[in-house]
């Protein structure tokens, strides 16, 4: 992660750091304590000392009381969270002070979006694997919807939030999570290939010529990997079909000893049933080095999950429930397979393939690859596939 420096770091930075406080901030909401008035003092304090954990990773005296500011800010009610209206909110005695020192904060200031990230986790995390010793790591990335055309890395490309292609920036976050909340522990915005390779408009935008471009799956890894390095326990890695479905994405998590379920898009290849390589051919009687690559012909190629699906007999599927809903079971009809993934012609290990075909529905409407172990049972595989979540 990136610490800002100089002037030209401030705009990249600070269109990062932001959405990283109201991230931590928004954790903080999710394990105040239940209660109503008889524990107001209570969550007073611990929102003070919470306050004090993040003013301390900002390195320097003078942001304590700004920091403050800004995280009770985004506490209070009222719909607009921009610096000038939460100092009008906060400090109404002097909105112009609190004004200046809340946006000296976020733009200006010198701290470490990292160590901000690190100091919050060495607090929280001990609490989360109390509740829940199961803990899972899921890579997303979250879009947010903009107006104009100047905020760092905005562009035209899909938003999770709106569903579809828009005008947004996206962040690449890894959080640990578990069925009683979750927390970022990486967070980076996404610089797409247009903006990484503009000279001007970086210019203009103020990002930092160390930053280059880098595939949101390469975000993520770097991400695991500093996880991984401050000794974190890991767990199953859980990401949609936007990094599931790169194969070297996924033997990248093998490599690191890290199980995961990973959605994968519909169109993509495995070995399964009868559908296997063809035979190696002998081993040349001249010496060398033997094939091992699985063999395709007209006789001996992958098909798609889809296909996959398709053939499956219907006494595969099962309905599995996972989950108490708002207001009802969470359920849906499923099967699972074990497969070997088919790309660039790379042998690959057996794995779980797991299917969602719900009841009455035309067509699949998700596909996992899995290494959890062999015996892992499909209610399991279902409740891992569909992610923990927070009451």
């Amino acid at each position: 992660m990136m610490q800002a420096g100089n002037k030209d770091d401030d705009v990249f930075v600070s269109s990062t750091v932001l959405q990283i406080i109201v991230s931590l901030c928004h954790y903080w909401k999710t394990f105040r304590p239940r209660g109503r008035a008889v524990l107001n003092r209570s969550l007073e304090v611990r929102f003070e000392q919470y306050g004090e954990v993040v003013a301390a990773a900002l390195s320097h005296a003078d942001r304590k009381q700004p920091a403050h500011w800004y995280l009770k800010g985004l506490l209070l009610p009222g719909g607009r969270k921009s610096v000038e209206p939460m100092a009008a909110r906060v400090h109404p005695q002097n909105v112009r002070s609190a004004h200046q020192s809340m946006h000296h904060l976020v733009a200006d200031a010198d701290w470490s979006d990292q160590a901000l990230l690190a100091a919050v986790a060495a607090q929280v995390l001990p609490t989360l694997s109390r509740k829940s010793a199961a803990c899972h790591w899921i890579v997303d990335d979250t879009g947010f919807s903009k107006k104009g055309v100047h905020s760092v890395g905005v562009a035209r490309q899909y938003c999770g939030r709106l569903g579809k292609t828009d005008n947004c920036q996206v962040a690449v976050s890894l959080s640990i999570a578990n069925e009683h909340g979750s927390l970022p522990v990486g967070y980076r915005l996404y610089l797409p290939e247009q903006w990484a390779q503009d000279t001007v408009r970086r210019k203009k935008a103020g990002v930092p010529d160390q930053v280059v471009f880098q595939t949101k799956t390469a975000l993520a890894m770097d991400q695991i990997d500093s996880a991984l390095a401050t000794g974190m326990a890991a767990g199953v890695v859980l990401a949609d079909a936007a990094y599931g479905t790169e194969t070297h994405w996924r033997d990248q998590l093998s490599e690191r000893g890290l199980l995961y379920m990973v959605g994968v898009r519909s169109n993509t290849k495995v070995w399964w049933g009868s559908h296997q390589p063809a035979p190696m051919p002998p081993a040349s009687p001249k010496g060398g080095r033997p094939c091992t690559r699985p063999m395709r012909d007209s006789a001996h190629a992958p098909i798609s999950v889809h296909e996959v699906a398709q053939r499956l007999p219907a006494r595969t599927y099962r309905q599995v429930s996972w989950r108490q809903g708002s207001d009802a079971t969470l359920s849906s009809r499923f099967a699972a397979v074990r497969v070997r993934a088919a790309h660039n012609r790379q042998a690959h290990d057996e794995q779980w393939l797991l299917i969602e075909w719900p009841p009455g529905e035309s067509e699949p409407r998700h596909y996992w690859f899995s290494t959890l172990p062999k015996q892992t049972p499909v209610k399991t595989l279902v409740a891992t596939a569909q992610g923990p979540m927070a009451d």
